[in-house]
């Protein structure tokens, strides 16, 4: 090791660049970038990655330290996770340390943990081996563990599935244990037996042999298929060659807990190769699939946002889908998009992409125009399910009983009678968006927030469901004293309440966040829909997507107005997605479907679109819009974000950002707007504003950024505010 070798460390922090260090003083180190350091940072110490050695740096050899240790034998990141995370921070013009922690499991960021290879079983020892298990004929749950690992000399996998297939104790394999009949081993995975391939049709098996031809190399693709199409089962053909070539594939889902049936499909057709990442997981359990993944002991991950990240040497195809949620966008620190990263990563290795969605986003749709990507269509349901017929209930001049109105009632008891089931959603949990005084008109604002707080009577909680902040329920009015509180608008809880007063002879499911706040609620309560114990469901975005109900006939969308008057010009986007994704749940079987949507605007174009022609014509008018506005995704926008506790100091910020950054190359070809203060302006006791950046061309908007950053932190109010940059936002909030 030469003497004068500098790293390159990478901390996790908002610095940027990288920190200098000399090599530990210990032999045998191998200095390989993606290996981790403890270093000596101020009075503490940190976890660092080495990026890469120098023989230079900027501080003088003599008033640099050493690395206290090195903690990895052997990288835990590649040179092509390496340069996916650098990528990553240059395109977001976040610091590269944060990436890279970031993508790491929580325990890889902390300390060094020894990490299993293979997993927990037991088999046999010589003396259980010789002996004859009718000699236990007194202990018979002692002799059928004998008996289950004589036919399976190798051992048997997972001490929990040997107790729960001959029921029994853990006093039973103790006292095996004790007699010197079996021992503890480590038994690498073992495939379960897989169900059968189901049989594809026309356009499935087209879409399916379109991918299988390029999957040597990159090429992306939009599997455009309407709701029940079986865009799932395509996925478990595709995903079954690139096992066959003895690759990995990497499935993105917009969550895990909204996407049981996929998550269950994979496992049954695959078996032990499904790994599951998200970060409802323990960090123990996270590491462990991490660590599977990277050392191919498992070949298929299914995970959301952050599993983009994940080591995978041999990945051979990556399918994103969804691709249209919003879920897939990170809204806080390192501020990435999941669905282009994972483009850049197919790219870069030479793997193809598939992006799957019912209904795709302007952005994938104009990348088809553009012939970036290929599309497929899968514009049929599977098995010969018809697609739902969509209607308007004008609900302007009528009297609605807790949101329903009473044609909406009315085909909601002609649905109950026939024995088949109805779905209702409502974006909105809680009993009421707010409360008021009918006395004095007092309102449950938000003491952080330019917010209200929604009302929750079954836990007699005011919550603002932006912030976070909670107070209990008054009694009277803390304005003039008044007991007569009255709640404004619906929430789930509500609905559930009229609904129950108006059908109390059938049993009613609500899925929202609180109803199934408890681990396992969410799965008991779908079980019991899908057995049709429960034929009326109330639900929010937990019901939209993802689920199978085939005895579902009509599907009811009580308010979605709102996304035709928002503020951020995707929100008719969102809309139309999100009532084409909840209309799908309905006639999935052979019995037809109905959806019906409630509103105050029923003559509105943009309604009148998309119930009458489709997502397809409505999208097509949004792209035509939006070319005409230079929107995105005709245009490329970036927003800088700014708050502070001072009321004055965002804006003053970004005033002075704007002012510093003017003579930068490339700015004469961009737009800037505002700043301007940011649609809810006080969030959690925080002033906020907005610098939005916009231009047609990406190549400007990215060498400016990249230019600006380094001004940002040098300006007068830069300690004095929290500023952050999204490239590519999905949210003006």
């Amino acid at each position: 090791m030469e003497s004068d070798t500098i790293l390159k460390i990478a901390l996790a922090g908002p610095l940027r660049g990288y920190f200098d260090y000399l090599p530990p003083e210990h032999d045998g180190i191998t200095l390989t970038p993606g290996c981790r350091f403890e270093i000596p940072f101020g009075r503490s110490s940190r976890v660092g990655i080495l990026i890469s050695t120098s023989s230079k740096s900027s501080v003088p050899t003599s008033k640099l330290k050493r690395a206290l240790s090195q903690l990895d034998h052997t990288p835990l990141l590649q040179p092509s996770d390496l340069r996916l995370l650098k990528w990553a921070a240059d395109y977001y013009e976040h610091p590269l340390g944060d990436v890279i922690f970031h993508a790491l499991p929580l325990n890889l960021r902390k300390k060094p943990t020894a990490t299993k290879t293979s997993q927990p079983g037991l088999r046999l020892t010589q003396a259980g081996e010789a002996l004859d298990p009718d000699t236990l004929s007194r202990a018979p749950k002692q002799r059928s563990v004998i008996v289950a690992l004589q036919q399976h000399p190798q051992g048997l996998l997972a001490k929990r599935r040997l107790m729960q297939n001959h029921e029994l104790s853990p006093a039973v394999l103790r006292s095996l244990l004790d007699k010197g009949l079996i021992t503890p081993c480590e038994l690498p995975p073992q495939p379960l037996t897989s169900d059968a391939a189901h049989q594809l049709n026309p356009q499935q098996q087209l879409a399916v042999d379109t991918v299988r031809k390029e999957l040597d190399g990159f090429q992306a693709y939009l599997l455009n298929g309407v709701t029940g199409s079986g865009k799932t089962e395509v996925y478990l053909h595709l995903v079954a060659d690139v096992l066959a070539q003895e690759r990995q594939a990497l499935i993105l889902v917009p969550e895990i807990g909204l996407t049981p049936q996929l998550l269950q499909r994979f496992q049954q057709r695959m078996g032990h190769e499904v790994a599951v990442l998200h970060s409802g997981l323990a960090d123990g359990e996270r590491e462990k699939v991490w660590h599977a993944m990277r050392q191919m002991r498992q070949r298929v991950l299914i995970g959301t946002r952050s599993a983009v990240f994940t080591p995978m040497p041999n990945l051979g195809l990556i399918i994103v889908d969804e691709e249209h949620d919003l879920s897939y966008k990170q809204q806080e620190g390192f501020r990435y998009h999941a669905r282009d990263i994972s483009l850049v990563r197919a790219q870069q290795t030479g793997c193809p992409v598939v992006l799957g969605s019912a209904t795709p986003s302007l952005e994938s749709l104009r990348n088809v125009q553009e012939s970036r990507y290929r599309q497929l269509d899968l514009p049929k349901r599977a098995a010969n399910a018809s697609m739902p017929s969509l209607s308007l209930i004008d609900i302007r001049n009528g009297h609605l009983k807790g949101g329903l109105s009473p044609a909406l009632l009315k085909h909601l008891e002609q649905t109950l009678q026939t024995g088949e089931q109805a779905m209702l959603f409502l974006n909105r949990r809680g009993y009421a968006p707010m409360l008021t005084c009918h006395a004095c008109g007092w309102l449950t604002d938000c003491p952080r927030c330019d917010a209200r707080m929604t009302h929750h009577r079954q836990q007699r909680l005011l919550w603002c469901h932006h912030c976070g902040h909670q107070q209990k329920e008054p009694a009277v009015c803390p304005s003039c004293g008044s007991p007569d509180l009255v709640p404004v608008g619906q929430g789930t809880e509500r609905v559930e309440e009229v609904l129950q007063q108006h059908f109390p002879n059938y049993p009613l499911a609500r899925i929202d966040r609180d109803s199934t706040s408890r681990k396992g609620s969410l799965e008991k309560l779908l079980k019991q829909v899908h057995s049709g114990s429960i034929p009326l469901l109330i639900g929010t975005q937990m019901i939209a997507k993802g689920h199978h109900f085939p005895a579902v006939t009509l599907v009811a969308i009580l308010d979605v107005d709102q996304g035709l008057f928002g503020a951020d010009f995707r929100a008719s986007e969102r809309m139309a997605q999100l009532i084409l994704q909840v209309a799908g749940r309905a006639g999935r079987a052979e019995r037809p479907g109905r959806v019906m949507i409630q509103t105050r605007h029923p003559d509105h174009p943009l309604m009148q679109l998309l119930t009458q022609q489709g997502y397809a014509a409505f999208a097509e008018l949004a792209m035509q819009e939006r070319q005409m506005a230079m929107l995105p995704p005709y245009a490329h926008q970036a927003l800088i974000r700014a708050e502070a506790n001072r009321t004055d100091y965002p804006e003053l910020f970004l005033k002075q950002l704007l002012e510093g950054c003017q003579h930068i190359q490339y700015a004469a070809a961009l737009e800037f707007w505002g700043p301007v203060p940011a649609p809810m302006e006080r969030r959690a006791g925080r002033t906020r504003a907005h610098l939005l950046i916009q231009s047609n061309q990406r190549l400007p908007l990215h060498r400016w950024l990249s230019q600006a950053i380094e001004i940002f932190p040098t300006l007068p109010h830069a300690r004095k505010v929290r500023w952050s940059v999204d490239v590519d936002p999905q949210e003006m909030l």
